[in-house]
Formats: structure tokens, C-alpha cells, sequence
């Protein structure tokens, strides 16, 4: 399953007569996203930035950037908030979170925003291990096994963990205009894994703030409730795909790899971190 996406001439975001029936904001209160129902789909809405319509199937978006934005920004937009929102309508799992493999295993990270998804991606990218992806993790279901789709290979990180985690010979993605996060391209520096992985464990990442490396098991209810937090789904309204959604997420929640991890979040320690990781997902009976 895919999104065709076409780009299609510049031109001003028009006041719209109806009210999103759903929207995204910073936590300053600042809109970030709004959404809209079209006859033929939604209408997802960047204000300042672009406008998103996508098909009721999920399977095609029309783009309409605002004057001045660049192509870098639409394609940023497209990967990171659009095409997640657009396979839900597919009857596609995606969860907010990054992924790596270890060992043929797939590790996933997830947790509120600015807990270190990314950081630890990268973290295992350049130190001899494969992500997956740096959001929009991608899940599905093959003969019983759940299983990580590869997503776009690319990493986006604040200027400290970069400078911190990223050699120089790593490839940038254009800048954009509404953030000041880097897009990293993936290469022999920080490397891709691009074919999918049986899912074997699930992060939850804690604040940061106790003093020591933490991972303890979570059971199936906080678990589903994470999870749920964590997804991805374009129309919260729909009752049929919302009951589709919710059973997949009971099923998801029903395997035994989920852990509470908590780290301090201080570069040096992240050796020490991801070597922690390493040995739990290898010890099979932890």
C-alpha cells in the first residue's frame, strides 16, 4: 500500500466556511494541524504552510503549498504527518515512534514528544546497528506475526543531537521553513535497514529524570493505552474504523514485549544505554 501524492500550484489557504472537526496544537496553544471533511475525503490544514487533501481511501493527496514554501518543507510535511495519517485509511497500523534492528530483531521507541524516539534511532544508526525509522512506524500483520515496515530512510534531530550523535559525512535533506530540526539521510554513516522486521520489542520512554537506566515490563492494559496515545489515525470519528482500530490496537496489546525505559538524558550515558538494550532484547527470556 502507498500514497500517490501530486503538487500542484501555489496558492493562498481561503478562509473555510465549516469548523475542523479535529485539530493538532503545540503545547503553547499555537494550531499546527486542522481537519477538515471534503465530499471527496479531508482536508488537512498547515496553517501558513500548505494544504493537504486527502482521498477517502487514503490512497491519493493533492498538495496546494502556501506562497513561498519550499519543496523541502511540502516533502517534510508529506513524510512525517500526511502520509502516516493517510494509510490509517488504508486499514494500516502506525504508531508514533522510531525503530531500529538488532540481531534480525525490530526495537521500537515511543513515548510523548521529545522523549528521545530519534535520538536513540540515530544513536544505534551510527554505531553499527539499522533503523527503521525515525516516526510513523509502519506495522503488520504476516502469518500471525507482526512485523515492521520500513518507512523513509531519514532522521530528523534537534542541532544538539546532532552535533553530538551525526558524523559530517551524513547527507542533509533541504532545510525547511517551520522547524529547525535537520533531516539526516541515511547512508554509510548512519544506516538504513530496508527490509521488514518481526517486532520484538516496544519502548515506552519515561521523562528523563530519574538517575538511573530503568526497563521494566508493562502490562497489556497500560500497554493498550499507550499504544492507543501513540497511533496514528486521520478520522477519530468514524465509528467503523475507530472499532477496526481499537481491536487492532487490543491485539497488538496482547504481546508480551512492552517495557517502561527511562534513562538521564545525557549523551555520554548513551553507550551505556543502548549497550542495556542490546542485552534485553538478546536475552529472550527477560
Amino acid at each position: 500500500m502507498s500514497v500517490s501524492l501530486q503538487t500542484l500550484g501555489a496558492r493562498p489557504q481561503a478562509p473555510l466556511s465549516q469548523k475542523p472537526f479535529h485539530q493538532w496544537t503545540f503545547p503553547n496553544g499555537t494550531e499546527w494541524t486542522l481537519f477538515y471533511r471534503l465530499n471527496s475525503g479531508y482536508l488537512l490544514r498547515f496553517p501558513d504552510l500548505a494544504d493537504f487533501e486527502v482521498s477517502r481511501d487514503g490512497r491519493i493527496a493533492a498538495v496546494w503549498p502556501a506562497p513561498g514554501v519550499s519543496p523541502g518543507t511540502v516533502e517534510h510535511l508529506h513524510l512525517n504527518q500526511v502520509l502516516p495519517l493517510a494509510l490509517s485509511r488504508q486499514g494500516r497500523l502506525v504508531l508514533h515512534a522510531s525503530a531500529v534492528e538488532i540481531d534480525g530483531k525490530g526495537v521500537a521507541f515511543t513515548g510523548e514528544s521529545g522523549r528521545g524516539k530519534s535520538t536513540l534511532a540515530a544513536s544505534f544508526a551510527t554505531t553499527g546497528s539499522r533503523f527503521l525509522t525515525d516516526d510513523g512506524l509502519q506495522l503488520d500483520w504476516l502469518d500471525g506475526q507482526c512485523r515492521i515496515t520500513p518507512s523513509h530512510p531519514s532522521v530528523r534531530l534537534w542541532e544538539d543531537s546532532q552535533d553530538a550523535l551525526i558524523p559530517q559525512a551524513v547527507d542533509l535533506a533541504p532545510a525547511v521553513e517551520y522547524t529547525t530540526k535537520a533531516r539526516l539521510l541515511a547512508g554509510d554513516a548512519m544506516v538504513f535497514c530496508d527490509q521488514s522486521q518481526p517486532l520484538r520489542r516496544v519502548y515506552f520512554l519515561g521523562e528523563g529524570v530519574g538517575q538511573s537506566l530503568i526497563i521494566e515490563a508493562v502490562q497489556p492494559a497500560e500497554a493498550l493505552m499507550q499504544l492507543v496515545r501513540n497511533s496514528f489515525l486521520l478520522d477519530i470519528e468514524e465509528k467503523e474504523l475507530l472499532a477496526w482500530h481499537f481491536d487492532e490496537m487490543v491485539r497488538l496489546a496482547e504481546l508480551p514485549i512492552y517495557y517502561r525505559l527511562d534513562y538521564p538524558r545525557c549523551y555520554e550515558d548513551l553507550p551505556h544505554v543502548r549497550g542495556a538494550i542490546i542485552r534485553h532484547v538478546l536475552d529472550e527470556e527477560s
